[in-house]
């Protein structure tokens, strides 16, 4: 038989396997998302010392590589204050006609479906710096949003 046609093992046929990437930038984090890393870090170490088999201990290994990396980074913000919309803060808002509120944090404990998103996101970046009644630009629309009410998260 033919060596192309031969197969010496399902290792040479899987995907590779790449490390989690990490976001580019500062990783600032508030007081909840500096819990939440370390709560991910003890979540991987479990993981580690009870994986089944080697394609589980090697995800293990490569999620906790990523959580020690963030925690090594991790830059703590002081609790937002003030009326200024900044890292940290709450800020409601009206955008279209709809009212919505968002929480400004970092990377690792963003979630847009929950109100929460990372300062580099545009909707973010746009409502950074603006108190209760400004009106900023947004997605190249003049005074897109009005922001109605600025506190801590």
């Amino acid at each position: 038989m033919s060596v192309a046609f031969r197969r010496d093992g399902d290792e040479e046929h899987l995907e590779p396997k790449f490390e989690v990437p990490i976001p580019p930038g500062l990783n600032l984090v508030t007081g909840a998302g500096l819990d939440l890393i370390r709560t991910r870090i003890a979540e991987m170490e479990d993981a580690v010392g009870s994986a089944g088999d080697e394609t589980a201990l090697n995800a293990a290994k490569r999620d906790l590589r990523y959580w020690r990396a963030r925690l090594a980074s991790a830059q703590l913000q002081p609790p937002a204050s003030g009326s200024k919309a900044m890292f940290g803060s709450c800020v409601r808002f009206e955008l279209g006609g709809k009212v919505r509120t968002v929480a400004i944090v970092g990377h690792d404990e963003a979630e847009p479906a929950q109100g929460r998103l990372a300062f580099t996101a545009p909707l973010a970046r746009a409502l950074l710096g603006a108190e209760a009644g400004d009106f900023v630009d947004f997605n190249g629309r003049e005074e897109a949003i009005e922001l109605l009410e600025v506190s801590a998260a």
